[in-house]
């Protein structure tokens, strides 16, 4: 139980500490994700998220009005089986990720801008620098980011010179879980959100015991 990782965590220091504190974290974002994603599985994925099916209300809206979206996820692993759900959905769509040549990439973001494709899923690292996708009018943040200034910086690839159209950015977050509890923190304690934008992440994996356990534990003390 998370419990019994906070348990251990309390226990240790310095790196193996920073260690055991973003992979309780990290399990905890992928169970947010979709259940898939944390379980490994390949699918089935409809009907057993809410975050999936929101953001199959917004690319379904999106598509009534022949708008081109660009889906962001920190998880390539994600980001594969957003590509397996929204292709059998019969939309138009493919993964941009880290893994791929230029050429690859280039590919991709030549058949985004030339509307080939009506979704392109990256993930946030690979799809945060470098790249003009200004066909977008529809930006999807499917999972958040310890830093906010990262997503910004994808954000703005809709927004290179070219763009002549508003862009929508919409941000899910699954209510009760661990990425609802750090938006919420970056929100209230705005010191806190000046450091994240100036030093990274590496903020998350120094929380000591008690705000660790204030993000993932309910009040009754039940795992997220």
């Amino acid at each position: 139980t998370t419990a019994e990782v906070l348990d251990e965590i309390s226990l240790k220091d310095g790196i193996n500490r920073r260690g055991l504190v973003l992979k309780l974290l990290t399990a905890l974002k992928q169970i947010a994700n979709h259940p898939a994603h944390y379980l490994g599985e390949p699918g089935p994925t409809a009907g057993r998220s809410g975050k999936l099916a929101t953001a199959d209300e917004l690319l379904d809206l999106a598509a009534l009005g022949g708008e081109s979206t660009l889906v962001f996820t920190q998880y390539v692993a994600m980001g594969k089986l957003l590509v397996r759900h929204l292709t059998e959905r019969g939309l138009g769509t493919e993964l941009l990720h880290g893994g791929m040549t230029v050429g690859a990439r280039q590919d991709l973001v030549d058949r985004f801008q030339a509307r080939e494709l009506s979704v392109l899923v990256l993930s946030l690292k690979a799809g945060g620098t470098g790249l003009n996708l200004t066909a977008a009018t529809q930006v999807i943040h499917y999972d958040r980011w310890w830093n906010p200034a990262v997503e910004d910086q994808a954000t703005d690839r809709a927004y290179r010179i070219g763009q002549d159209a508003p862009v929508t950015v919409h941000r899910l977050i699954a209510a009760g879980t661990v990425e609802d509890r750090v938006a919420q923190l970056l929100a209230a304690k705005r010191d806190l959100a000046d450091r994240v934008v100036s030093g990274g992440e590496a903020w998350i994996g120094e929380l000591d015991d008690d705000a660790l356990a204030e993000l993932v534990l309910f009040d009754d003390g039940a795992d997220t």
